[in-house]
């Protein structure tokens, strides 16, 4: 048995083909000439946006368009002057043009890769696609065929990219291993649109299996076997038959409130990263966006948007979701993420320092323009703003003011927008939780962000795989921070949500329930599978569990109780 990351859920059982990396060696000093360089980059560039295209196209076709944004996500980094422009004056000094290409990407990859977030880490994944996509162009190296693979088959690869898997027949492959990639990959989101089992980081996959070998990839658990005994092969055709049944039963799930076993309603909203993205949550059926992360408006581009810009992201997901409420998170950049153009300061340690809220307070110029930018697209729906990282009452305060004055701006200017818009804060700190009960006072709802709470309450970096074990929102203080938010957004009569993962975690569900979380927000795809956890839940059962967990001790109790009580 081999373990690794669990990216798309299910059961898969075929043959395995295992896909090998190209060589992309060259010659560095083979460069011809400035203007011969430029030009075949620029005709590498062409193709590639030819051919990038055509497969967004198809994707858009046969899966969907949230699923071609990714590979269109593509053409916008390559046609961005600050990387195509940057190779180019790479070329002027003498390299060739694959050394312009791998040098400018590797920078950008390094940039990309250093972030804690995994949707930001997702960038150098993209970066490396576009990189190997552009060598082979450069050096007439054509790309592997995945389209005619047979059916069965178990694809296997030390990384699969969106270019690759956006190949896919979907009747031909029956599960995806890869020695790289997370939950958040482009690779595990075409795997989840797809439906085809994956789990991805098992450690030498590629050189653990052979063509023809028979694979099982559970998806749902992370677990692989190779060549399986048959006792284990039964075993695995009876869930994969028992996965399939529950999955067309989440189809039942579709327009239905979302409600406990005795009642209790409940909003079950979506995340997303772009205005498009709201498109997927009205799909998927959320009722609402939990959270806007308007950060990805000002990366991948050499300029901060402008007001209008941010307007024209702001109401394009406002009216794609017509009555249904959208919470935008103003600007949250700093530690893990960084906008070449902002020229933020190097910090010793960035993620305790000039970060998110702090940042928009120290360049209120440039917060104003967002704040306006909300303000007038809430006059097309319901908006709440959301601030990230606070940490105390003053900072809170100080937004609130300068969401006043830009509505007295607005108003002098006769122009509409939601006089009585809400302003929330994000709980994600151990300061946030230990005055709960002061920022209830000034909050109009909290939004529990469990990824930096459980980090910060831990002291641990999530990337830091010697301290990794720490991290879990199953801790105990992680558990009793997260209880104590909604209890005094409760006891102040103001909604409490959670935008966290651990929203969509069926382990988690009950928690939540008990401790009367109001709002759950989850990646669009998982609105069915949570909403199907909640109705199984009576607020008395959920209560009674949660007694249970809350006079354990540790983590590794507290996960094994929820794991043997867990309904999916």
């Amino acid at each position: 048995m081999l373990n690794g990351i669990a990216a798309s859920r299910g059961i898969g059982i075929g043959s395995v083909c295992v896909i090998g990396e190209t060589d992309l060696s060259y010659d560095k000093n083979k460069a011809k000439g400035v203007t011969e360089e430029k030009a075949r980059f620029q005709k590498a560039v062409r193709d590639f946006k030819e051919e990038t295209m055509a497969m967004a196209e198809d994707v858009r076709k046969r899966i969907g368009a949230k699923e071609a944004e990714i590979l269109e996500g593509h053409l916008v980094m390559i046609s961005d002057p600050s990387m195509a422009g940057e190779m180019e004056k790479m070329m002027e000094t003498g390299q060739c043009a694959e050394a312009a290409v791998e040098a400018v990407c590797d920078m950008f990859i390094g940039m990309f890769s250093k972030m804690d977030d995994d949707m930001m880490r997702q960038r150098a994944s993209d970066i490396g696609d576009i990189k190997v996509s552009l060598l082979k162009l450069l050096l007439g190296i054509e790309d592997v065929d995945i389209r005619h693979v047979a059916p069965g088959t178990v694809l296997v690869a030390k990384d699969l990219t969106p270019s690759m898997t956006s190949q896919i027949v979907k009747e031909n492959v029956v599960g995806i291993l890869t020695e790289v990639g997370g939950k958040t990959s482009h690779s595990a989101i075409l795997a989840r649109s797809l439906e085809i089992p994956a789990v991805l980081s098992v450690p030498n996959i590629t050189e653990l299996v052979k063509n023809k070998d028979t694979a099982i990839v559970d998806g749902t658990e992370g677990v692989v076997y190779i060549n399986p005994e048959g006792d284990t092969l039964s075993a695995y055709i009876r869930k994969r038959e028992d996965f399939i049944r529950k999955q067309s039963e989440l189809q039942g799930f579709l327009g239905k409130e979302t409600v406990t076993a005795d009642g209790e309603r409940v909003e079950l909203f979506c995340n997303i990263g772009t205005p498009k993205d709201a498109a997927k949550a009205v799909e998927c059926d959320g009722e609402g966006i939990g959270l806007f992360r308007t950060e990805f408006l000002f990366m991948d581009r050499s300029h901060m948007p402008t007001e209008e810009e941010q307007f024209a992201a702001y109401k394009q997901a406002v009216t794609t979701m017509g009555t249904r409420a959208v919470i935008i998170r103003t600007l949250d950049i700093g530690g893990d993420k960084d906008i070449p153009y902002l020229e933020m300061k190097k910090e010793e340690n960035p993620f305790l320092g000039y970060r998110a809220v702090r940042y928009c307070l120290g360049n209120p110029e440039s917060y104003r323009i967002q704040l306006r930018a909300i303000l007038r697209a809430s006059a097309f729906g319901k908006i709440k703003i959301m601030v990230p990282l606070v940490t105390c009452v003053e900072e809170l305060r100080s937004v609130k003011r300068m969401v006043e004055e830009q509505k007295r701006a607005l108003e002098k200017e006769g122009v509409a927008f939601d006089k009585e818009i809400e302003v929330g804060c994000m709980m994600e700190t151990p300061a946030a939780s230990l005055i709960a009960d002061l920022l209830a006072k000034e909050a109009d709802f909290f939004s529990i962000g469990t990824n930096d709470l459980t980090q910060y309450t831990m002291s641990v970096d999530r990337g830091n795989a010697d301290v990794a074990y720490l991290y879990s929102t199953f801790q105990p203080s992680v558990l009793r921070s997260i209880k104590n938010i909604i209890e005094e957004g409760r006891k102040a009569g103001i909604p409490v949500g959670m935008c966290g993962e651990a929203a969509a975690d069926p382990m988690m569900i009950p928690l939540l329930i008990a401790f009367g979380l109001t709002e759950f927000s989850v990646n669009p795809v998982l609105v069915l599978s949570a909403r199907c956890t909640i109705s199984k839940w009576s607020v008395k059962e959920a209560r009674e569990l949660a007694e249970r967990v809350m006079a354990l001790t540790t983590e590794e109790e507290i996960a094994a109780l929820l794991k043997r009580e867990m309904r999916e």
